[in-house]
C-alpha cells in the first residue's frame, strides 16, 4: 500500500481517534479489491491475491468493474445536469478515484452536496483527508445494513435535506451483503425516507442462472469476502415500487453509453491481461442495474 500514514494520521487528528485505526490486513475487503481494478494503489497483497485468483476464473470481472465506474459518471451527470439533483447519498462508496460523485455533480451543480458512506476505515481516512476543505462533501464510516444509523448520522442530517429530492446511489454494494433481507433493506430504507421525486441508481453482480450465481458466490466467499451473486429476477423483484427509467435494468455498459466520457485511470500491469476479456468470451456474471425514480 502507498504511504497510508498521512491519511491515518489525518483521521486521528481530525476525530481524536486512536492511531492507527483498526484496518483488516489479514483478509481482503471489497473496497480495496474493487479499487485496485479501478486503478487505485491503496491495497494490500491479500487484496491483490484475491482479485487475481478471481480474475483467473472470471476474467470478465475487470471490465465489469470498470464499466460500473463509468456508469457512475453517466448516471450522476444525468441527475445533476439533466434533472437538477443537488444532493447525493453514496452508499458503499469505496475508495476515492477519478470522477468521484461530488466531482461529477459539482461540475454541473456547483452547490451539490454529497455524503459518502462506507464501512472500510481506509475509505474513511482517505475520504476525509481529500475532502478536508470541502464543506459540501463528507464521508462517514457506517454499515449500509444499518440504514437508520446512516440516515441519523450528524453528517448526513447536516448535508442532506430529505424533504427535497435526493440521488441515492448503491453501486456494486448489495452483492456484498449475503442476507437477502438485509441487502434489500439497505437499498429500500433510504428511499423510503427520501422525498417523492428522488432517484435511486443501483447495480448488482448477477448471473443468468442459479448454478453460475452460486459458483461465483462460492469462489468469492472462499477468498474471505462476504458475498452473494443473485439472478436478475431476484434483484429486479426488490425494485418494483419505483418508476424505471430508460433503458431499464441492463448490463451497466448498455446504460446510455457515451464513448466520449472521461477515461478511467490505467490499471496495474498485473491486471492488463484481463482487459477486454468481457468482449472475448461468455460473461457468466456481470454488473446489472439502472436508474429508478420514486413517484
Amino acid at each position: 500500500m502507498t504511504n497510508p500514514n498521512q491519511f491515518m494520521k489525518h483521521l486521528a487528528t481530525e476525530d481524536g481517534a486512536a492511531y492507527p485505526p483498526e484496518i483488516p490486513t489479514d483478509r481482503p475487503t471489497s473496497a480495496r479489491v474493487y479499487g485496485w481494478m479501478l486503478g487505485s494503489k491503496d491495497n494490500f497483497q491479500v487484496d491483490r491475491e484475491m482479485a487475481l485468483g478471481f480474475l483467473d476464473a472470471f476474467p470478465e470481472t475487470l471490465d465489469d468493474a470498470r464499466d460500473n465506474r463509468r456508469f457512475l459518471y453517466r448516471v450522476v451527470r444525468h441527475l445533476a445536469r439533466d434533472v437538477g439533483i443537488t444532493q447525493f447519498l453514496d452508499l458503499g462508496s469505496g475508495l476515492p478515484t477519478d470522477s468521484n460523485v461530488h466531482q461529477v455533480a459539482q461540475a454541473f451543480q456547483p452547490d451539490a452536496r454529497v455524503v459518502y458512506v462506507d464501512n472500510d476505515p481506509i475509505v474513511t481516512a482517505h475520504g476525509r483527508a481529500l475532502l478536508n476543505d470541502d464543506a459540501s462533501t463528507t464521508v462517514i464510516q457506517a454499515d449500509v445494513t444499518d440504514p437508520r444509523g446512516v440516515l441519523d448520522a450528524p453528517e448526513t442530517r447536516e448535508l442532506i435535506d430529505f424533504t427535497r429530492p435526493v440521488g441515492v446511489l448503491m453501486l456494486a454494494t448489495a452483492h456484498c451483503v449475503p442476507d437477502d433481507d438485509q441487502a434489500r433493506e439497505a437499498i429500500l430504507a433510504p428511499m423510503a425516507h427520501a422525498a417523492p421525486g428522488s432517484y435511486l441508481a443501483v447495480t448488482h453482480v448477477v448471473a443468468d442462472d442459479q448454478a453460475t450465481a452460486d459458483e461465483i458466490t462460492r469462489h468469492i466467499t472462499a477468498g474471505g469476502m462476504p458475498w452473494r451473486t443473485r439472478t436478475p429476477e431476484e434483484f429486479q423483484s426488490w425494485l418494483e415500487d419505483f418508476e424505471l427509467l430508460d433503458p431499464g435494468l441492463v448490463p451497466v455498459a448498455d446504460w446510455r453509453p457515451d464513448p466520449d466520457q472521461p477515461p478511467l485511470p490505467e490499471v496495474d500491469t498485473a491486471l492488463t491481461q484481463f482487459l477486454g476479456a468481457a468482449s472475448r468470451g461468455t460473461k457468466r456474471g456481470y454488473e446489472f442495474g439502472g436508474l429508478l425514480r420514486k413517484a
